[in-house]
Parts: structure tokens; sequence; C-alpha cells
């Protein structure tokens, strides 16, 4: 064998060599990329059942008890969206003012009516009036009324046209409204924003108030006139809140129109909500004593709080209070109910 020869073979066997020990490293790899790959995911799915169990917590009817806390079963609701407006509360110097004015001409205006009443009772007899005097009397009833019906106009800019107490001027609500332990809230909805007759009630917020804070309620809701600064529907509706100042803007909801189909879903009361890395929650008693902690979208709000419609079933116990104490206990399970 020629020296030629020689290093042919040599190249042949390191060249069958390399082979061989490439083949066997890719048949190692794939196995290994394999379980590589499935760690990860089993640390994942680990993670997520570890994530999903510390939702739960677990308490005796004595822990229960002791931290007050009160349910209510979930309700099943149809949502529309709630049509968003706004409001100014009014002054009640004026809303006096017109009062007076209309109870001032009420006034005159009977006693006007009993004076020519009596003198048409008088004619004919011994003490009968002169006929200067009787007209004198029709010229001054005919003056009164009409003083009646301008107060009663110039009152139906300031309360509406069709009040709750139409007919009844002494109605609380009305006295109430004069004096200013009530408030008289005057609601505008932009063109379009609320269509048919008017809402039932309505629920309002200061304008920085925080997501979650109370929403009051504002009834009985009725027409009031337009806006001639926003073009739209105007409503007028008691407010029974004294902390609320006069010449205060603030936001109103009110509740999708009936027409409307809706979605179904739940209710879930704005009591129960609580903050938890900055996300918002809810516990649910789906069994006696274990409560679970569920994430709450509130991006579609309700008269009386807010729609979900995955997070809980109809039939749930939703924790209407001492959910706050419920996340404290969760959080920093060293906290004990004392």
């Amino acid at each position: 064998m020629t020296f030629t020869q020689i290093r042919i073979a040599r190249q042949i066997g390191v060249l069958l060599t390399l082979s061989l020990t490439l083949l066997c490293a890719c048949g190692k790899s794939e196995p290994a990329a394999e379980t590589a790959k499935a760690a990860p995911d089993e640390k994942s799915a680990a993670a997520e059942k570890d994530d999903a169990g510390a939702q739960d917590l677990s308490l005796t009817p004595e822990e229960v008890a002791k931290l007050g806390i009160a349910t209510t079963a979930a309700a099943a609701v149809r949502y529309v969206p709630a049509r968003q407006g706004f409001g100014v509360v009014q002054s009640h110097d004026a809303i006096a003012q017109a009062v007076a004015d209309v109870a001032t001409a009420r006034a005159e205006e009977r006693q006007s009516q009993a004076a020519l009443a009596r003198i048409a009772r008088l004619a004919g007899t011994a003490g009968a009036a002169s006929t200067e005097a009787h007209e004198s009397a029709s010229r001054q009833a005919a003056v009164d009324a009409a003083a009646l019906r301008l107060a009663e106009a110039k009152a139906s800019v300031i309360l509406g046209l069709k009040p709750p107490w139409a007919g009844h001027d002494e109605d609380p609500a009305l006295a109430d409204l004069a004096t200013g332990r009530g408030k008289l809230l005057r609601v505008t909805f932009p063109l379009g924003a609320l269509n048919g007759s008017a809402p039932a009630g309505l629920r309002v917020s200061r304008l920085d108030a925080p997501t979650t804070s109370e929403r009051w309620t504002a009834r009985p809701v009725w027409d009031a006139p337009a806006d001639l600064n926003l073009p739209g529907r105007s409503f007028f509706a008691l407010l029974r809140r004294t902390e609320v100042g006069e010449g205060e803007r603030l936001l109103v909801w009110a509740a999708g129109e009936g027409s409307e189909p809706g979605e179904a879903g739940i209710l879930v009361p704005a009591s129960a909500l609580v903050l938890s890395e900055g996300k918002f929650w809810c516990y649910v008693e789906r069994r006696t004593g274990s409560f679970t902690r569920v994430p709450l979208d509130i991006g579609r709000p309700m008269m009386d709080g807010y729609f979900t419609k995955d997070a809980i079933r109809p039939g749930d116990a939703i924790v209407t209070s001492a959910a706050g104490l419920l996340l404290a206990r969760q959080t920093n399970p060293a906290s004990e109910a004392e």
C-alpha cells in the first residue's frame, strides 16, 4: 500500500468517526429538547394550580361570625349599557322664591274670588253692592287669576311642567326642596344618548369620585326644559343628599331602555368589590365556609352594582359585607379574626 493510499484510508476513518458522533448527538438531543420544553409547561401548570388554590379561603363558622361576613344570592340580570349624562344641583333660593310666589298668587286669587262670590250672592238684596263695586271685584279676580297663572308658569321653568307633586303644593318633597333639605338635580343627556320615556331612577356620583365609591340614587325623575347649551334630553330628579353642594356638577348614569333585549349575566353589588394588586375582585361562597376570590371587570356598571358574565354563576353567594376582611385574611394568613 502506497503512502497516498494510507492517507486516504485514514481520512475515511476520521470522516466515519465524525458521522457516528453526530448521529449519536442528534439521537440524544431530541428527547432532551422535549424534556426541556416540557419542564416550563409543567412549571407553568403548577404555578397556575398554586394561583388558583390561593384564591380559596376556608373559615370555620365561628370565624365567619367574628368577621361579620354576609352574603347575597347572585341575581340574574340583563345588561344594557348605561347612558351617561351630567347634572347640576339647583340652588334652593330660586325654588323657595317660586314656591312663595305661587302660594302668594293663589291666596290672592282665592280672596278675590271669594269677594266676587259675596257680591254676587248679595245682588238684589238690601245689602247689594253697587255696580262699580261689582265691576271692580270682577276686575280684581281676573287680575289675580292671571297673576296665579304667571307664577305657576315661572315655577314650571324652575321645577318642570309635570313634577311628582303636581296639584299638591303641600307635598313634603316640595317643602324639602324649598328649604334645602332635599336637592333638585337637573340632568342633561347628550343628543342620542337617551331615548324613550324618562328613566325610573338615576345613579349619581361626584366628578372625582373613585370608581368603586358609593353612587347615590336620584328619584323620581321627570322632564325638564331643554338645556340651551347642550343638545339632548334634560330631566329633573330628587337627590336626598345634604352633603352635596348647590351648584355642584355631578356625573349621572341612567339604566338602559327597557325595549332593548340586553345581555344575560349576573349583578354584583358594589359593596362586594375589593381592590388587590391593581385588580378588582369579589368573594363567592360556593360551599359552606369556603370563599373563592374571583376577578371582576367593572367596565359595565349598572344601577346597583356591576355586570359580569363568566366569573359568577346564578345562585352563588356573593360576599357583600366584610369582603375587605376576607382579603386581609387571605393575603396575610397570620391575621386572625378577633
